[in-house]
């Protein structure tokens, strides 16, 4: 099954919260919560503007100490703290009941990740749209075989509307966006509804 995933913009936005809960409304299943300059109180007072029906969707990049606050259960590992997690804390936390992802850029270290995690994203895909100086990896005959899986691969990078069938035709098991969705906060629920069209679109 193909899955679409949002990645928040990196800073805090205005009105983002109700932003955050339109795109669950319109059927988004899993957002990933990325501040990297966010304190404590800011990823407080974002995560209580969030309905509790939806925090069971929500990825953590980071303030893990709040997940059992707020009843969260899918935890990110950048790629500086997958490469320090052993294998047994990767298990403990599964068993636990966590959802796992992480991030890779090559397709030798997917190759080699721990069955433990959900999903991978890889990237850049495309010329990164948030990052000007992030270019795409992935050329016209770019193809993911399944040997190179040992997780479902979430492409991430330049994703938009207008080349979503593309990644699938990449075999991707799913694609992840931000810029896209996020480069005009005021339309991001509108781009939103636009990605998912066109992704159902791919099967009619």
């Amino acid at each position: 099954m193909f899955q679409l995933i949002v990645i928040s913009n990196p800073v805090m936005l205005p009105g983002e919260a109700a932003i955050i809960q339109q795109l669950f409304e319109e059927g988004l299943e899993i957002f990933h919560l990325r501040k990297p300059d966010a304190d404590e109180q800011a990823m407080r007072n974002l995560l209580d503007g969030i309905p509790t029906v939806y925090h069971n969707r929500i990825a953590m990049h980071g303030f893990f100490h709040l997940m059992s606050t707020y009843d969260l259960h899918r935890w990110h590992f950048r790629e500086e703290h997958r490469q320090g997690a052993t294998a047994e804390s990767l298990l403990q936390l599964k068993e636990k009941g966590y959802t796992l992802s992480t991030s890779v850029h090559d397709i030798e270290t997917v190759q080699n990740l721990s069955s433990c995690f959900s999903y991978t994203f890889f990237s850049p895909v495309f010329d990164s749209i948030s990052k000007q100086q992030y270019r795409g990896v992935a050329g016209d005959d770019f193809y993911l075989t399944p040997e190179q899986k040992t997780v479902p691969v979430i492409a991430l990078g330049g994703i938009g509307a207008g080349n979503i069938k593309k990644v699938a035709e990449m075999n991707f098991d799913g694609a992840a966006v931000l810029g896209s969705i996020w480069n005009e906060p005021e339309k991001a629920v509108e781009r939103w509804v636009a990605l998912e069209k066109s992704f159902q679109n791919m099967f009619n």
